[in-house]
C-alpha cells in the first residue's frame, strides 16, 4: 500500500456521525502531520501531568492510568500510519474510542466537581483542560474519512476500554493513592453526590455512557458505510 496522495472521499453520512464540516475535515487531513505533532505534544504534556500519579501507582497499573495521553497517542499513531499508507483499523478504532470517551469524560468531570477543581486549579489550566479535551472529540469525528471501522477493529477498541472501565471503577486490582480504586478525583471516592451515588459512581456512570456512545457511533458508521457500498452495486 502506498501513501495517500490526495484527500479521501467523504461518504454521505448522517450529521450525527459526521458533524464536523467538510472544510474543517479537509483542513485536518491536509495538515495531517501537524495534527500528529500537536497530539504528540499533548501526549507529552499528559504524561507530565500524570507523573505524580504514576509515581504513586504500582507499575503494573500504569497502562490504565494516563488515559487522555494514550488517547492522543493513539490518534497520532493512527493518522501517521494512514499518511504512510498503512492504515491500521484497530489503531484507528482505539483512537476513535479514546478521543470520544476521554474527550467527553474530562469536561464532564471538570463540571461535576467544578467548585473543587476551580479552587485547586488555575483558571487558565482549567480552561485549557476543558477545551483541549473537547477538541479531541472533534478530531475523532474526522477518522471516518480514513477507515471503514471493521467490526474486528471495533472489538479491539471495545475490549481495551472495557478493561479500562473494569480496573478504574469496578475491580480494584491495586489500591490507588487516593482510595480503593486508582482513579483520581478531587474529592473522596465515597463522598455522597446525588441520586444515591457516591463520587466514584458518578464519574463511572459518565465514562460508561461515553464508552457505549463510542461503540454506537463506530458501529453506526460501519453500518452506514456498508449500506452505501451496497446501494452502489448493480442489481439483477
Amino acid at each position: 500500500m502506498t501513501a495517500p496522495t490526495g484527500l479521501p472521499d467523504r461518504d454521505t453520512l448522517p450529521s450525527y456521525l459526521a458533524p464536523v464540516p467538510k472544510t474543517l475535515e479537509d483542513l485536518g487531513l491536509r495538515f495531517a502531520w501537524l495534527v500528529v505533532a500537536i497530539n504528540l505534544a499533548g501526549t507529552a504534556f499528559g504524561f507530565w501531568y500524570y507523573s505524580a500519579q504514576l509515581a504513586a501507582t504500582p507499575t503494573v497499573m500504569w497502562p490504565w492510568v494516563p488515559d487522555s495521553p494514550l488517547a492522543t497517542l493513539f490518534i497520532a499513531l493512527a493518522i501517521a500510519a494512514w499518511k504512510l499508507g498503512h492504515e491500521l483499523p484497530w489503531l484507528t478504532a482505539l483512537a476513535f474510542f479514546g478521543n470520544i470517551v476521554l474527550g467527553l469524560w474530562t469536561p464532564y468531570t471538570l463540571l461535576v466537581f467544578y467548585e473543587t477543581y476551580a479552587a485547586q486549579t488555575h483558571p487558565l489550566m482549567y480552561q485549557f483542560l476543558f477545551w483541549s479535551h473537547l477538541a479531541m472529540v472533534v478530531q475523532a469525528f474526522v477518522l471516518h474519512r480514513i477507515t471503514d471501522f471493521p467490526v474486528w477493529g471495533i472489538t479491539v477498541a471495545l475490549a481495551w476500554y472495557t478493561s479500562n472501565l473494569i480496573v478504574d471503577y469496578f475491580i480494584p486490582v491495586f489500591e490507588g493513592p487516593h482510595g480503593v480504586h486508582h482513579t483520581t478525583i478531587p474529592v473522596a471516592q465515597d463522598e455522597p453526590m446525588f441520586l444515591g451515588a457516591d463520587a466514584l459512581g458518578v464519574v463511572a456512570a459518565g465514562e460508561t455512557t461515553f464508552v457505549l456512545l463510542a461503540l454506537f457511533l463506530a458501529l453506526a458508521t460501519r453500518v452506514k458505510k456498508c449500506e452505501l457500498v451496497s446501494s452502489d452495486r448493480p442489481r439483477n
